[in-house]
């Protein structure tokens, strides 16, 4: 089941959103964390590089202290702020996963959200410098309890996450009602175009998801603009839900029969055409030399 919640903006518009919870947010994380882990490497090859310039004497025990407190701020905390700041909320790891940082109110975050997520993360969630399995515990259970999977970083910055790929439900179409295949099957539908049976095909089968009236006065509407393009008329009494359904599974059956139909003038005409030959069968060269005229010898 999917977890969907209503978010109020600040224009008191109501938008749907989809939570993420903490399997995705864990993967994104893991994506992250390589990423971050690739920046430090850059950092600390800097730093070796530096040390070769440096002038003689420098203190060799505070220095690669200093230099790793300053790696692990601006990898944990600087790195996530300024990502985050600047893709609208999707650090790589998100990008990746579809999922996006966004405000309470469904706006983009700011720099100051950013850095206020990852000063928590690093201090209490991840890798948590105060008391690690303490907090990790505390970390996980909060996000668990939330029921927008939020965080500490999250309460504290005013912040979810949310999927920004929304998955897509199968709407499948219903085939030809029972009693009306005998009058589809002699009714001239000539005159119901390509468009006009993409619009009965999304109306059958998204029908289920409008509301009242509106999937009445929809149906009306469509029904109308059919029948009067369908000679002879449905039978007495049909439905005109199920009179769009008809007409669209006739349609499609006449289509199927005339590709079946082309393809087998095409396989006799053209023998193995569009077939692909086994790695031993001989191809034959259709390809039509020009007739040379013969000369007495």
């Amino acid at each position: 089941m999917l977890t969907v919640r209503v978010l109020t903006t600040a224009e008191a518009v109501e938008i749907d959103v989809r939570p993420a919870r903490l399997g995705s947010r864990a993967l994104a994380l893991m994506f992250d964390i390589v990423c971050q882990v690739i920046v430090a490497g850059f950092l600390f090859m800097f730093y070796l590089i530096l040390t070769e310039f440096l002038p003689e004497p420098y203190d060799e025990y505070l220095l690669p202290d200093t230099v790793w407190l300053i790696v692990i701020a601006l990898v944990a905390v600087g790195y996530p702020t300024v990502v985050e700041t600047t893709s609208n909320g999707r650090s790589p790891g998100k990008a990746v996963m579809g999922l996006r940082v966004i405000r309470e109110d469904g706006g983009p975050i700011r720099a100051r959200h950013a850095f206020t997520r990852a000063l928590i993360g690093l201090a209490v969630e991840w890798p948590g410098l105060l008391m690690p399995f303490v907090t990790w515990a505390g970390s996980l259970t909060t996000m668990l309890a939330s029921r927008r999977g939020r965080r500490l970083g999250d309460l504290a910055a005013g912040t979810l996450v949310v999927h920004e790929r929304r998955p897509v439900p199968w709407n499948l179409v219903p085939g030809m009602p029972p009693g009306l295949a005998l009058w589809a099957s002699t009714a001239d539908l000539s005159a119901v175009d390509d468009d006009l049976a993409e619009a009965i095909r999304q109306f059958a089968a998204r029908s289920h998801q409008f509301a009242e009236p509106y999937r009445t006065v929809l149906g009306k509407s469509l029904y109308t603009e059919v029948a009067a393009k369908v000679s002879p008329p449905p039978p007495p009494g049909t439905a005109p839900w199920l009179f769009l359904v008809a007409v669209l599974a006739e349609r499609r059956r006449r289509a199927a029969l005339q590709l079946a139909t082309t393809r087998a003038v095409t396989q006799r005409v053209l023998p193995g055409f569009g077939q692909v030959p086994g790695p031993g069968a001989a191809r034959t060269n259709h390809t039509l030399s020009p007739v040379r005229p013969s000369h007495p010898a």
